[in-house]
């Protein structure tokens, strides 16, 4: 199977990937409200769509609110289950593209959440599968419906730990929690491509790339962010020259969400707007998607470890 490609280049921004792509009546549903969330918010609502900003403070929408008669924001906590089936019982009407967008990242200490779930998989993958599962119905009335999971380039170097998912044995480790809960997201996309295509629903996943202007990396250490050249000794912001700024980030998220070029695609994993190839996950690996991200048969037991906890939050 040959790998997708489109026309546009690593830093084609959010206005140029959906430029000419009218979405008059359709309805978009995105997490997150700053950062990448903002940029995809606004490159949708541009074309036209209808776009429910969903996160867990309303209040940091208020600009995209007031700057588009057609988006609204509602309240969502993706690491509390019971927030998330709230959310989706008051939807109304059917949805054509949900974003997962919002993630936490590299939380100092281990943090768990009602379900005994380790909080970065709880709210990275899990609160995105309850909110998937809870507006499935929305998802299939549309007909034609996609969801697009923002993973990251994290996904290359840790897999799903199937023994030990909530690291109640091995040692608690920032970055490794962080890396298995976007593998997770791949898997995630990967899973519903497997699992609802025959009802119309695609589903694909995404790294924005590099973007040190974000909030997301706001738990790291800073003698991490040295040693990987994003502040300098004195706490300064360096700007690499592969960095992308949020509305470039946020590319291929709307490429995915809302271009033709992209119409039936799923399954599949894309960075830079283009898909990338299967490689193996490993910390020399810098591009691609790791083949246990990839891997059907991890999403199917990531799904099955997951279902019964959704569906029972979700009663």
């Amino acid at each position: 199977m040959s790998l997708v490609t489109t026309p546009f280049g690593p830093k084609a921004t959010a206005t140029e990937v959906i430029a000419g792509v009218d979405l008059t009546g359709r309805r978009a549903l995105v997490t997150g409200a700053t950062g990448l969330g903002a940029e995809t918010v606004r490159a949708l609502a541009v074309a036209g769509a209808r776009v429910t900003v969903a996160t867990r403070d309303p209040g940091t929408a208020k600009e995209l609110v007031s700057a588009f008669p057609h988006v609204d924001a509602a309240p969502i906590d993706l690491a509390d289950l019971a927030s998330v089936r709230a959310f989706c019982r008051s939807w109304e009407g059917p949805l054509d593209i949900l974003v997962a967008n919002a993630g936490i990242m590299m939380l100092p200490t281990l943090q768990r959440n009602a379900q005994g779930w380790e909080m970065q998989l709880a709210t990275n993958y899990l609160g995105h599968f309850a909110l998937a599962v809870g507006l499935r119905a929305a998802l299939e009335a549309a007909g034609r419906s996609r969801v697009v999971v923002v993973s990251s380039g994290a996904q290359l170097r840790a897999g799903v730990d199937f023994e030990d998912p909530q690291f109640e044995t091995r040692p608690y480790d920032p970055f490794v929690a962080y890396a298995q809960s976007k593998t997770a997201t791949v898997l995630l996309a990967v899973g519903i491509a497997r699992h609802w295509g025959d009802a119309g629903v695609t589903a694909t996943s995404c790294a924005p790339g590099g973007i040190p202007t974000t909030n997301l990396a706001r738990h790291i250490a800073p003698e991490f962010l040295q040693a990987i050249g994003v502040i300098d000794a004195d706490g300064s912001l360096i700007i690499p020259d592969y960095a992308k700024t949020p509305e470039q980030g946020a590319g291929t998220t709307v490429l995915l969400a809302a271009s033709p070029l992209l119409e039936g695609v799923t399954g599949r994993y894309f960075e830079d707007n283009q898909e990338q190839p299967v490689v193996p996950g490993g910390p020399e690996i810098a591009m691609g998607v790791a083949e246990w991200s990839a891997d059907p048969e991890a999403a199917d037991r990531l799904w099955d470890l997951a279902l019964p906890v959704v569906e029972k939050a979700l009663r």
